[in-house]
């Protein structure tokens, strides 16, 4: 485990992790970022405070909190932008460390009805519409 989390985006991979998001705030238990790929807007990750492999892992007192730190991500993107539907992932075969993608779909744009990509690359802002996502979101927080 000691390798693992050596090698964890959330972790200790500050360089990799500040290319892909960018740090919304702490939540309860866990960190809140905005993924910088903005196909889907307002797109977050819900990351687990410590390194856990498995979402079972988590003790169960904090599997509640971090459960209730998804649950109001999903509102506040919810309340932010009126998405016609808010999804959930949480894959982990490649980064092990417990976190959820809140991906908010629009219909009749991309990926609607479908699941998401993990990176598209297609849509990126400049520093101040990231500023203005995040805003919004940390408004409805």
């Amino acid at each position: 485990m000691t390798e693992e989390r050596d090698n964890c985006l959330y972790c200790r991979n500050k360089a990799v992790l500040d290319e892909l998001m960018i740090k919304i705030c702490d939540l309860d238990v866990s960190t809140l970022y905005l993924f910088r790929e903005q196909t889907h807007k307002g797109r977050c990750v819900v990351a687990y405070k410590d390194h856990v492999g498995e979402q079972f892992e988590i003790p169960e007192a904090d599997f509640v909190r971090f459960m209730l730190d998804v649950r109001r991500t999903a509102a506040a993107i919810k309340a932010a932008f009126a998405p016609n539907k808010v999804n959930w992932g949480a894959y982990s075969d490649t980064l092990r460390h417990a976190h959820w993608h809140i991906v908010p779909k629009y219909e009749g744009e991309a990926e609607w009805g479908g699941i998401f990509a993990m990176n598209p690359k297609q849509t990126y802002l400049t520093e101040e519409e990231y500023a203005e996502v995040i805003e919004q979101i940390k408004s409805k927080l």
